[in-house]
């Protein structure tokens, strides 16, 4: 959360981060959450008064540089002794720092190089304000950490804090994200459009190669059974829909795919020879059934080990796994019922209709060559 008020006004940017938590935490879509920023913490502030330095001769600066070297520390330099390489640092003995009263017991030299305590210009006062200074793009700030809730997605997550904060935050306060949230909340949802631009692929590979637009419509429409199988199964098994999911989605394009090229391939092949669309489907169906349930059940079994993954990762894998699985299994289930019934409708329609029109079986260069 941003404070862009340009205040420094830390105490009212507690009062509306603890605002902005209270209702993030209703959020169902939302878990783990919480801050470490506070403007409550514990503090000793020195209070130094200039008057009364200048009259001792004290420079500020080297006394809170002296200050700092004595509380903290300094490394001076290092030396080999006895073939050991040795550091060599400056402080006070802990005895003369152990207590915040004991920084008044302690001395500076002044510019006549006379040793002044600093109890003779600085006093100590108890107050509470923030145990760490933290700004974004130059804002001061609030980090806040979360995660998504059991069955929500980080997309949903993200919109549902966008939401929040457009109701709860005062003018002059936003929020911005970081890390892998700062990516995924610019990208926005675009594994939606990965996903057309695979089918829009995957359709011209298949117009090109059968030479018709409407054939491969028979590959492209077999694909929604995976879909639904690959989402039901994550959804039973409680994982969200990441990028995880959405991998193994592109993924089943081609899977599937594959399996319907199969059919339709064959299919076209034995219509092309003189087989009737029908027959050819029949056909398709028959003799590729086999080899499309054997590579089809080889390939869900190798993801078992995903499916049910332990340890680190096991999330990830899981979710890619599911996905992977579920929709292959269902795909291919309806696959095998459904791509030899849409390639006899696409089928009907694509032999009354050519790629190009007037297009002829022979080159006009073959025919040359043959009557010479």
């Amino acid at each position: 959360m941003l404070d862009k008020t340009n205040n420094d006004d830390y105490k009212e940017l507690e009062k509306v981060n603890d605002q902005f938590m209270e209702a993030l935490h209703k959020r169902k879509e939302l878990t783990g959450l919480f801050t470490f920023f506070s403007a409550n913490y514990p503090q000793y502030e020195l209070q130094i008064d200039n008057k009364a330095a200048m009259q001792k001769g004290v420079s500020i600066g080297k006394a809170m540089d002296n200050l700092s070297i004595l509380i903290g520390s300094t490394y001076e330099l290092g030396f080999v002794r006895f073939g050991t390489a040795l550091k060599v640092y400056v402080q006070a003995s802990p005895e003369y720092r152990a207590l915040p009263d004991d920084l008044m017991k302690l001395y500076v030299k002044n510019d006549r190089d006379e040793m002044v305590p600093y109890s003779a210009f600085m006093s100590i006062k108890k107050s509470h304000g923030l145990n760490e200074i933290t700004r974004y793009n130059m804002y001061t700030s609030s980090a806040i950490r979360g995660e998504p809730a059991a069955g929500y997605s980080s997309g949903e997550a993200i919109e549902a804090i966008r939401q929040v904060a457009a109701q709860t935050l005062p003018r002059g306060y936003d929020i911005d994200w970081e890390g892998l949230s700062k990516d995924e909340s610019e990208r926005g949802n675009e594994a939606l459009y990965i996903f057309l631009i695979v089918l829009a692929f995957v359709y011209l590979i298949l117009a090109a190669q059968y030479e018709s637009f409407i054939l491969p419509l028979a590959v492209v429409l077999s694909l929604p059974a995976g879909v639904f199988g690959a989402f039901l199964l994550v959804k039973l098994m409680g994982l969200a829909n990441d990028i995880y999911a959405q991998v193994g989605l592109v993924m089943l394009v081609g899977l599937l795919g594959k399996n319907a090229v199969l059919i339709v391939e064959f299919a076209v092949q034995k219509h092309r020879s003189g087989m009737p669309v029908l027959e050819a489907a029949i056909e398709g169906a028959r003799v590729r059934f086999r080899p499309i349930l054997m590579t089809s059940l080889a390939f869900i079994a190798g993801l078992i080990p995903l499916v049910f993954a332990t340890g680190p990762g096991a999330i990830g894998n899981r979710t890619i796994g599911a996905a992977s699985a579920g929709g292959m299994l269902l795909g291919t289930i309806g696959g095998v019922l459904v791509i030899p019934g849409l390639y006899y409708i696409f089928g009907r329609i694509a032999e009354k209709r050519k790629l190009i029109r007037d297009e002829e079986e022979n080159p006009l260069t073959e025919e040359l060559e043959h009557n010479v």
